[in-house]
């Protein structure tokens, strides 16, 4: 029972619901406040910078710590901050400094947090095939099944991702209408975190356990700090001469980059023009909508299809339907070709994500995440204001068109890339782990 995923997707879950209703909640807070457009902007573009360097460093921890213990301890002090923003509110009043150091902590607390819930999901599909045995030793199955548990997990939390998605800010958006705009609705955001964490409490300790790693020497004058710096360095290094690795964190960072520049600039835009500012916000549920169906399609048939088949489908989807966004010919199309290049890609994605945990040793899995989380992140500080000045001089029309263009051209790249060719042949034996049962389990 605590090696069961429903454990670890209940706990992914709620943290994900708590941070889908603050995503709602603290904008309009911050709008309520200052009654400033720009304080709203600062506010994410500061959360996004500290996110993107937390990136570079949260990899070091989750490979050094209980990866259970780091998601435990992260969820537990964001309740606390979201509690915190009620007590400051009542006793002296929240403005935009507030507001700031609040995402910075929330940053910090944050980015370390989903690192480990993402690195535990493979030790989880090992534990899944072994039984106990004889002085209760684990016992692997004759036949091996890590693949085929592994592909459905990945599946299963990116369909429970695209869901929350919709269900947190939607939530959040519910409880502001039912209760009036309030930091105590961020209380509810406080609940789900407490109880993500307590979720997590009972899954099986060895899920979180770290591979050992040969002590520093004790009179190694500043050994730690080398060392650490040198076990940085290594994941950087690995995600750059893995070509898999990098080509899936080129590919998912481009197609980020492009949802960011169209959720704050190119879609509040276009459908201003149309008259139907009401619209502004669909686009984005259109795409999460149809990944909700592609995700639970690619859990269905992940063992019927093959994986090749699912990443061509899904580039060519995504080529044609964000050439439909980007044409920008009727409302009805961007928000048809939406949710077309959501359904698509979607199993790719799924694809990419279990390429990426094979790829990657667990000693170092910390790591590799981190520093594809801060490629990530960064990438639509490289896109956001060169498609604005686009949009702004050459009009909607040609900003549309250069989307397009970076999704065909991004999608026909992956398809004719080498990394990419030969990923049915890919996957090895799981890595051997210390799966034995652990003293705290009783």
């Amino acid at each position: 029972m605590r090696r069961s995923p429903t454990i670890y997707f209940t706990s992914y879950a709620l943290s994900l619901l708590g941070s889908g209703i603050a995503s709602v909640v603290i904008p309009l807070l911050v709008l309520d406040r200052t009654g400033d457009v720009l304080a709203a902007g600062i506010m994410a573009t500061v959360g996004m910078a500290v996110s993107a360097l937390t990136g570079l460093f949260s990899g070091l921890l989750v490979d050094r710590v209980d990866r259970r213990a780091v998601s435990v301890i992260a969820n537990l002090l964001n309740a606390l901050s979201m509690a915190a923003l009620l007590v400051i509110d009542l006793v002296w009043g929240l403005n935009l400094a507030w507001f700031l150091a609040m995402a910075v902590v929330g940053a910090l607390i944050r980015v370390p947090g989903m690192t480990a819930q993402e690195t535990m999901l493979p030790t989880l599909a090992r534990l899944g095939e072994t039984e106990p045995g004889r002085n209760g030793r684990p016992v692997r199955p004759v036949r091996p099944v890590r693949p085929v548990r592994l592909d459905r997990l990945v599946a299963v939390r990116e369909t429970v991702g695209n869901v929350l998605v919709l269900a947190g800010p939607g939530l959040g958006g519910f409880l502001v209408a039912l209760f009036g705009l309030s930091p105590a609705i961020l209380l509810a955001a406080a609940v789900t975190s407490l109880l993500a964490a307590l979720s997590m409490l009972v899954l099986d300790p060895r899920a979180g356990r770290v591979p050992p790693r040969d002590p520093v020497p004790a009179d190694a004058a500043g050994g730690s700090l080398r060392r650490a710096a040198a076990d940085l360095a290594d994941g950087w290094r690995f995600l750059f001469r893995n070509r898999l690795v990098l080509g899936s964190t080129l590919v998912t960072g481009v197609f980020i980059a492009v949802l960011s520049v169209l959720q704050t600039t190119l879609m509040p835009a276009y459908f201003t023009e149309q008259d139907l500012p009401e619209l502004t916000g669909l686009t984005l549920s259109a795409i999460a909508a149809g990944s909700i169906g592609g995700s639970a399609l690619y859990a269905a048939f992940a063992l019927r299809v093959r994986r090749r088949v699912w990443f061509v489908i899904g580039m060519l989807g995504a080529l044609v339907g964000f050439a439909a966004v980007g044409s920008m010919a009727s409302p009805w199309l961007v928000l048809g070709g939406a949710a077309l290049a959501g359904f698509l890609f979607a199993p790719a994605g799924g694809v990419l994500g279990v390429l990426t945990i094979e790829a990657t040793p667990d000693a170092m899995r910390g790591r590799v995440l981190g520093a594809q989380n801060t490629v990530m992140l960064s990438a639509p500080a490289l896109t956001s204001a060169p498609l604005a000045a686009v949009a702004s001089m050459a009009g909607l029309p040609v900003a549309g068109a250069v989307i397009a263009v970076l999704v065909g051209v991004t999608a026909l790249a992956a398809l004719v890339a080498p990394a990419f060719r030969g990923i049915d042949d890919l996957g090895s034996e799981p890595e051997e782990a210390d799966l034995a049962p652990s003293a705290v389990e009783a």
